[in-house]
């Protein structure tokens, strides 16, 4: 086989992003993964490309929220009792993590990554023909309540701060925006700067086949077969053993299982998800994806029909589906949007890498040369994929990188 300058492990959003990136800098890479390009984690997610994020997903403060969960009664989050105390030591720090001073230093620490996110996928939109999966029409943040309105009230203080547009709307104005939403909501944000991809999966796979133009190659492969040999990186494929001096492990959830071998253990946890797509009840649409914030989910027209995905669930990574929460969610959705039959036999699950202080890990692996890391985004993987991929890709040539790569190193685990 050809010379390989570097082996990309894992082809979602993220590993696909930082391959595309590296060919487009000349290096001859190989991107491995034992599925095809977005078909994992990267599948399963609102469509949405989050640069006006402000803070992280956090902990709840709510007690009575609290309450519903622990009850498994409500739909922002569901957990399997036997999983708790495996997860319990990433639960605390989340939580210490979600302290109001803490969520401002985190939205801080990734607002560089943010404000580059739509400019990066725009720049490979373009480059790889994908423009017909995307839409620039922002996003909508509904509330059933002036309280949890009122709850956002530092994140819009802060979005001011940073020149980040939103627009504060009663229900008819929401409604003017979206007619097909019933006014059972009293309060909106508008957030008009917003993208949004009709198709996941389609745009990851347009990303990969500009990698394969450049002259990258796609290979099958196990990453759990990584081993050093000498000064080099091989893994075995499809198409035979394939080595590199560098490797960049981009495998989501799966990481762990390639880098605990190597004797490094960071704090991934795992949050499962589920959607489900649902044709909508007679001449029912959707401009854009539709989050209603008091019930935890979130609903996102896609070419596949009306998405509705849910919160956390805190259970083994590989444990058999419990769809549970999309029937919590399900009246409270259909009494926002005409909601009519589902689309799928059963609903998709997937699971979200995420460490407790809601930044990914990008950067050299600790104590291993020409090993790299890429992964633990969350609930930031398809938004954060070609800005991540550029930052790597910098990093890894020794160029000048477009921000300050020491919060995402790591070793800030100790």
């Amino acid at each position: 086989m050809a010379r390989t300058d570097a082996l990309v492990l894992g082809a979602g959003i993220i590993g696909t992003s930082i391959a595309l990136h590296l060919a487009k800098r000349g290096l001859a890479v190989a991107l491995v993964d034992r599925g095809g390009a977005g078909e994992g984690t990267s599948y399963g997610n609102t469509g949405i490309i989050e640069g006006n994020t402000i803070f992280p997903q956090a902990f709840p403060s709510d007690l009575g929220l609290l309450a519903r969960i622990a009850l498994k009664r409500a739909p922002q989050a569901n957990y399997h009792l036997a999983f708790l105390p495996r997860v319990a030591p990433w639960l605390v720090s989340f939580r210490a993590w979600s302290r109001p001073q803490r969520l401002v230093e985190t939205a801080h620490v990734m607002r560089p990554l943010f404000a580059r996110a739509v400019a990066e996928h725009e720049a490979l939109i373009a480059e790889s023909n994908a423009r017909q999966y995307v839409r620039n029409t922002g996003w909508l943040k509904l509330f059933r309540n002036e309280r949890s309105f009122a709850d956002t009230a530092r994140e819009r203080d802060l979005a001011a701060s940073l020149g980040i547009p939103i627009t504060t709307l009663d229900t008819e104005s929401a409604r003017e925006l979206e007619p097909c939403l019933k006014p059972v909501f009293r309060r909106a944000i508008f957030l008009p700067d917003v993208v949004s991809v009709t198709n996941p999966l389609a745009l990851t796979r347009a990303y990969a086949r500009r990698f394969e133009a450049l002259g990258g190659i796609m290979l099958g492969g196990d990453a759990r077969t990584l081993r050093r040999e000498g000064r080099r990186w091989q893994v075995a494929t499809e198409s035979g053993t394939i080595d590199a001096p560098e490797v960049i492990i981009a495998l989501g959830p799966w990481s762990t299982d390639v880098l605990r071998p190597l004797r490094i253990d960071l704090p991934l946890g795992v949050k499962r998800g589920y959607h489900r797509h649902f044709r909508a009840k007679g001449n029912a649409a959707l401009a854009r994806p539709v989050l209603d914030a008091d019930n935890g989910y979130c609903l996102a027209p896609m070419e596949q029909g009306i998405r509705v995905t849910t919160g956390a669930e805190f259970a083994a990574r590989d444990a058999p589906p419990t769809p549970v929460q999309l029937g919590r969610l399900l009246p409270a959705a259909s009494a926002l949007f005409p909601l009519g039959d589902p689309v799928e036999p059963a609903p998709w699950m997937g699971a979200r890498p995420c460490f407790a202080d809601s930044r990914p890990v990008i950067g050299r692996a600790p104590g291993q040369s020409g090993l790299w890391l890429a992964f633990g985004h969350g609930h930031w993987g398809l938004t954060l994929g070609p800005a991540t991929g550029r930052l790597m890709a910098e990093l890894l040539t020794g160029s000048t990188p477009f921000l300050d790569p020491a919060p995402f190193r790591a070793e800030r685990f100790g």
